[in-house]
């Protein structure tokens, strides 16, 4: 670990303003003459500009481009100055000014460097790093090179809006465009595109060098439209600014709704389910014809989230549309959120407040369930149970009526998860309606509906018989018991049959076994 440090220390050695330190084992002697900003260095392929002096031992001048007003570029670490600078050089901060004492090895060496630089000349050159662009290979395999010409904003993971520039090495322009948008997932012009811009921030310019297989690969492109030709096997230079994006994101679970924000908005709250919105929006088909609009000139258009395909029936069927929507049509609504007034939270509410938002939600979710919204009924329900699910607080009539809503909701829910076919949550559901009231009947059997369905017959027939007991005349509850009978007699047949096929093949084995017996030899031994 020490030996490492040291190591490390002699190629890029920590130094204060006056010191001098060697770099590495060559004889490169650094002199800190400013300090730099911050703690990046550069690395070998980044372009560095630089303002320098040279001179020789004796302090003669030989070079510099202070004289010439123009800072000096290059890429370091690629042979492209002498070894001392590439060495040197990256040792660097940006701002910082430094006097490197080079060897005759890591200059010019014997060679010379006519008419200023003698034969094996040690030189010093006082350097100043104004700064240097980094080119990444951000393909990892050398197809697409990235030098960052301006620096974006510190937000990432982008998604569309370019502004570029195409062009071949020979500088011939192929494309160019303002502010074209697309997908990242879909690309554009070409691969490099999409590959490029997720490792862009929002107003960041870069050059990208694409290889090949990343642009228009073996057989080029032909010319298209106002754009130029692509020959085969061209590497393209293409100067590209992100401008800004827009998150895409899938909505639900099957993917069939895609949500694109055109304007973020304010703060973080959101509304929920149940929330009544307000919202402008404007509906239209693939090639942009308008189908409808609302909210804009007539008053906003208000509906509760989570209700809005009931509502959005009722306002379409009191409004002629402006365009015939073709079957099997993909729609487009662009929709503002004007405005939202956020529930009251169960924290917030006083006893009663609790119990009329909790009969609220239930009947919400009976006129869910009768519409056959199953999944939504039950989240109705679910929302019902917890305003009041805490009622410690609550007095006596409040908790009566507290038990009255539970049981109810609990109950209908179940009946959702039956539907649903959750049923083991339609179970639980029951049993908690039962630790409220054992003698409950309708959580008997819906219970013993879930025990069916998860083939626990014995527990099923169990519970149908308490309900039995409790109940005896119920005639929905004496043919939920023959059904039952009926699936016990099939389950029973399929399990004998189950294991009549498992004796059969045991027999067939065994018979396989004695014959192959009778057929081997019996050998004796000659000597006993």
């Amino acid at each position: 670990m020490e030996e490492t440090a040291k190591k490390d220390d002699s190629i890029n050695p920590i130094l204060k303003a006056g010191e001098e330190k060697d770099i590495g084992n060559d004889g490169l002697k650094k002199k800190l003459v400013k300090e730099g900003e911050g703690w990046e260095t550069p690395e070998n392929g980044d372009e560095v500009e630089v303002h320098y002096t040279g001179v020789l031992i004796d302090g003669t001048k030989f070079d510099s481009s202070l004289d010439r007003g123009t800072p000096f570029k290059f890429k370091l670490g690629l042979g492209q100055v002498i070894k001392g600078w590439d060495e040197g050089i990256k040792t660097m901060k940006k701002g910082e000014n430094a006097t490197f004492t080079t060897p005759p090895e890591l200059a010019y060496g014997e060679s010379r460097s006519p008419p200023t630089i003698p034969p094996n000349a040690t030189l010093q050159f006082d350097v100043e790093l104004i700064s240097w662009t980094s080119a990444k290979d951000i393909c990892q395999d050398g197809g697409v090179f990235k030098k960052i010409l301006v620096e974006g904003e510190k937000r990432q993971n982008p998604k569309d809006l370019d502004e570029y520039e195409v062009c071949l090495e020979d500088g011939t322009l192929v494309s160019k465009s303002h502010g074209v948008e697309f997908t990242v997932g879909d690309g554009y012009f070409c691969p490099a595109f999409a590959e490029a811009v997720k490792t862009m921030k929002k107003g960041e310019q870069v050059l990208l060098t694409v290889k090949p297989q990343y642009a228009f690969g073996e057989d080029g492109r032909s010319a298209v439209d106002s754009e130029g030709a692509v020959p085969p096997n061209a590497t393209l230079h293409i100067a590209l600014e992100l401008v800004s994006w827009k998150s895409v994101a899938h909505i639900t679970k099957d993917k069939k709704i895609l949500k694109k924000i055109l304007k973020e908005g304010e703060g973080y709250l959101r509304p929920y389910n149940g929330t009544m919105v307000q919202v402008k929006l404007i509906g239209k088909l693939e090639d942009g014809m308008i189908f409808v609009k609302k909210g804009h000139d007539e008053g906003s258009f208000e509906f509760k989230v989570d209700e809005v395909v009931l509502n959005w029936m009722t306002f379409v069927a009191g409004q002629q549309e402006l365009a015939v929507i073709p079957a099997n049509s993909t729609v487009y609504y662009e929709v503002e959120l004007v405005s939202f007034v956020k529930e009251k939270e169960s924290w917030e509410m006083n006893a009663p407040e609790k119990i009329e938002a909790s009969g609220k939600k239930k009947e919400e979710g009976n006129v869910l369930f009768r519409a056959g919204n199953i999944e939504r009924a039950s989240k109705r329900y679910e929302k019902a149970v917890r305003y009041i699910e805490h009622d410690y607080s609550f007095n006596h009539e409040e908790q009566q009526q507290s038990k009255l809503l539970k049981v109810t909701c609990n109950l209908n829910n179940a009946a959702c998860q039956l539907k649903l076919k959750d049923y083991r949550q339609a179970e639980e559901l029951c049993t908690k309606v039962l630790e409220l009231e054992s003698r409950n009947v309708k959580a008997l059997y819906r219970r013993a509906q879930a025990y069916i369905q998860l083939v626990d017959l014995d527990l099923a027939e169990a519970v149908i018989k308490k309900a039995l007991e409790i109940d005896p005349g119920n005639r929905e509850f004496k043919m939920g018991y023959r059904v039952l009978k009926e699936k016990m007699r099939e389950y029973n047949k399929k399990d004998a049959q189950f294991y009549c096929n498992i004796f059969a093949k045991m027999n067939l084995q065994q018979a396989n076994e004695a014959k192959q017996e009778q057929r081997t030899p019996m050998i004796i031994d000659s000597k006993a």
